[in-house]
């Protein structure tokens, strides 16, 4: 189940159709890659490159990102490299932090954060924050709102009388609530 949450989650992040990427559109990929990477999500080479190609096209300039634009099929074992030399060139690299716990919450945040700017699924988000950080926390206090969610999101019935948008809606404000509470050096 875990494993199908987490294609659902970042293949919701995929854009279905063509459409021309601003230079911040484009850093803003980069930036939100890199971290689903460093919190050990899989991130697949063509994504990779196709990222950078995006970024190319969108005007992002940095010495290495042609090369990663340009890889050939054959050579896409050398995308998380050039990917990370990108990162690296354009400041972007991310590494969260060394202590498990603190690197859990950094993660959290992050995902809350997404289901509030509504670049993430609140099923998908929640259940992340459910399966892969709240468990692994004890299941704290803090993200109890957010876990309530995913179990309402993942066990949604038509005969609840409440919208599977409705049980949405307030997945996005508990990302919010969440996300307010916490210490601003963390938002």
């Amino acid at each position: 189940m875990a494993a199908s949450a987490d294609v659902q989650a970042f293949s919701s992040q995929m854009p279905t159709e063509k459409t021309w990427m601003t230079r911040d559109d484009a850093l803003d990929r980069l930036r939100r890659i890199a971290r689903e990477r460093a919190f050990g999500r899989h991130v697949g080479s063509d994504r990779l490159i196709q990222a950078g190609l995006d970024a190319l096209i969108a005007g992002v300039e940095s010495p290495s990102l042609a090369m990663l634009a340009g890889l050939l099929r054959s050579e896409e074992p050398e995308a998380p490299a050039l990917f990370d030399q990108v990162l690296e060139e354009l400041g972007l690299l991310f590494q969260p932090p060394a202590d498990s716990r603190a690197a859990k919450w950094a993660m959290a945040s992050w995902i809350a954060g997404q289901i509030a700017d509504g670049s993430l699924d609140p099923a998908a988000g929640t259940h992340l924050i459910w399966a892969d950080i709240a468990y692994d926390l004890g299941y704290p206090e803090e993200l109890e709102s957010l876990v309530h969610c995913a179990h309402n999101l993942d066990g949604w019935e038509q005969s609840w009388g409440v919208s599977f948008e409705e049980l949405s809606r307030e997945a996005i404000e508990a990302a919010k609530q969440f996300l307010n509470k916490l210490p601003t050096a963390e938002n």
